[in-house]
């Protein structure tokens, strides 16, 4: 694999630190398999991310957002006592996915249904970053209209 420096990047621009660590961490991040998710886009500025959770409750489960980040977690308490196994196939183990988050993208709500752990994210941009429509003035009178 690879090794991408981005040491150019910050002592030739500024500003940009945040897109360089974002791509620093994708670069080198670990790709963990469990738990398995999706990340859909449900609308024009709307996103889940749907991770399968089974074997784990709500109250098992903590959805945070820190720094830039969801941060999904999940501790199941030992409940294997007096239970004996022939196979184990669904895993409960401990994880955290983290999940960087754009500009302006909030979370908008998380649910807990069918062994699935929704969260939905919402793009809100700003009205001061929102294009709009300048009016051209068309004659003289309006351009001292305007200068008053």
């Amino acid at each position: 694999m690879r090794n991408f420096d981005l040491t150019p990047l910050y002592r030739a621009s500024v500003g940009f630190d945040r897109m360089a660590d974002v791509m620093d961490r994708a670069l080198s991040a670990d790709i963990a398999s469990y738990p398995p998710y999706n990340i859909e886009k449900t609308g024009e500025n709307a996103y889940r991310i749907a991770i399968a959770v089974a074997g784990f409750g709500a109250d098992d489960l903590n959805v945070e957002v820190k720094d830039g980040a969801v941060i999904v977690s999940g501790r199941k308490a030992a409940e294997d006592e007096g239970r004996s196994f022939l196979h184990r196939g669904i895993a409960t183990r401990a994880f955290e996915r983290r999940f960087t988050l754009a500009d302006h993208v909030r979370v908008e709500g998380a649910s807990h249904v069918d062994g699935m752990l929704n969260i939905d994210l919402v793009r809100e941009i700003p009205e001061s970053l929102k294009p709009r429509r300048i009016e051209i003035a068309k004659s003289l009178k309006s351009v001292e209209k305007l200068d008053a």
